[in-house]
């Protein structure tokens, strides 16, 4: 793997400092997209209509950051990260562009794929950039940098997309983050300028069936989650399709091994997976909890999340002073960790508990988050060549949005199926805790020989 191509030795250092303010940018623009979005769509579907279509903003950025995943991440194992780097923020940029001036659903949609394209290239993008610029004792910083960069829009990204709403429009929560988008650019450019193609063959992902897989698997994810949220002749037909599609893709577009966790990279990406499975479903469903349940008012009950959100900063600053500890036993420890919490939320969720309990369990949660994820995302590397880097990234991100896609319309089902929250709900944490604790029992396949 290349190693460290700009000057200086520390993330902060004269020469890398720009690149690391840039991947920082890079990452808060989508995550204070993912954030406002869901704020502002109900006066976005107020003044354009199609009440009907609520979802498919989501569905299709969804959909389409799966297809921008797999490019981009077939475009840097081929030919290294240059052109994604520039080109996935300016398609997200487009996408701001496009849906900031909609007049109609249709325009808001197709600037929801492409903001969804540019995302899914930005991400897998990122991780190449960090492999090829950051040596290896300093990526744990660089990716505790990195998502706690998801903590300041979890935290006013909600809340700023309101009033920005409420007192401008909605348009702004879309064209007021494009000078963001030309600030990063500006950054990242210097290097980008220096980077060259890996040196090897690209073997993640090769042949000519990959744009197919990657065709499927988002009309998989698309087709699943609409499917898992209505349940119903149609429903049903959709589900089977999405599967149909899904199935032959992702054994096109994943490790061999993935499904079974087979030591190595396999395990990495199925780990991947199982946290996403573990936590992001309880995040769209425990304000719902402490709402319908406890009585809590919509603002108070995102605070569980506001504090896991610390958790998760806090944890993985933690874990990047420590550069040379095991990431196996980080992520058992991580896994570990959720699953406490989940299990502990259980009795809140069904009423039986208070529900000011649920700040400190699931504050727990985010901790393990912390901690779980970055060493996932230092695992990638460390078992990635420079000419799989793209490859193994993509794979990792592609099983994360289709675990989030699929238990999120599970939580959906189970509310349908079951009625009350105060029922549903602690059956999705049960659930939900499966796989954190399956996370757990394969870490040591995580690790990496000879450290």
């Amino acid at each position: 793997m290349v190693e460290a191509r700009t000057d200086g030795t520390g993330v902060w250092s004269h020469g890398r400092a720009p690149t690391t303010v840039g991947i920082l940018l890079l990452i808060s623009l989508t995550a204070f997209e993912a954030m406002g979005v869901g704020t502002a769509m109900p006066a976005v579907v107020a003044d354009l209509g199609g009440v009907a279509r609520y979802a498919w903003p989501f569905v299709l950025f969804l959909a389409a950051a799966v297809l921008g995943t797999v490019a981009g991440g077939r475009w840097c194992d081929v030919r290294g990260p240059r052109v994604p780097l520039v080109a996935a923020p300016v398609l997200f940029g487009a996408g701001l562009l496009v849906a900031g001036f909609a007049t109609t659903m249709t325009g808001l949609l197709a600037g929801r794929v492409l903001q969804g394209l540019g995302a899914g290239a930005q991400g897998v993008a990122v991780y190449v950039l960090v492999a090829e610029v950051y040596p290896t004792r300093a990526r744990p910083v660089v990716f505790g940098l990195i998502f706690s960069a998801w903590v300041l829009p979890a935290l006013v990204g909600p809340p700023l997309a309101g009033l920005v709403t409420e007192h401008l429009s909605w348009h702004w929560v879309f064209l007021g983050l494009l000078p963001v988008v030309g600030l990063a650019l500006v950054l990242v450019t210097p290097v980008v300028r220096v980077l060259r193609p890996p040196a090897g063959p690209a073997v993640g992902g090769h042949g000519a069936g990959l744009v197919p897989a990657a065709l499927g698997a988002a009309v998989g994810v698309a087709g699943l989650s609409w499917a898992l949220e209505n349940l119903d002749p149609g429903g049903a037909v959709a589900g089977v399709v999405a599967v149909a599609a899904l199935v032959p893709s992702l054994r096109r577009l994943l490790p061999r091994g993935t499904v079974l966790a087979r030591p190595g990279i396999a395990a990495v990406v199925a780990a991947r997976g199982l946290v996403a499975a573990a936590f992001f479903p309880v995040v769209s469903f425990l304000p719902l909890v402490l709402t319908a349940t406890h009585g809590w008012s919509p603002t108070a009950a995102g605070t569980p999340l506001v504090v896991a959100s610390l958790g998760w900063s806090a944890a993985a600053a933690w874990q990047a002073r420590r550069p040379g500890s095991d990431r196996s036993v980080m992520l058992r420890a991580g896994f570990a960790t959720i699953a406490a919490g989940q299990l502990a939320l259980v009795p809140v969720a069904a009423g039986l508990l208070p529900g000011w309990l649920a700040v400190g369990f699931w504050g727990v949660s985010g901790l393990g988050m912390g901690v779980a994820f970055s060493a996932i995302a230092y695992l990638t590397l460390a078992h990635s060549d420079a000419h799989d880097v793209g490859s193994h990234s993509s794979a990792a991100q592609l099983l994360d949005q289709l675990a989030t896609a699929a238990f999120v319309g599970l939580g959906g089902a189970l509310l349908v199926a079951l009625g009350s929250p105060a029922v549903a709900l602690p059956v999705l944490l049960v659930v939900v805790a499966v796989p954190a604790v399956a996370g757990a029992l394969t870490a040591s396949r995580t690790r990496v020989p000879g450290r």
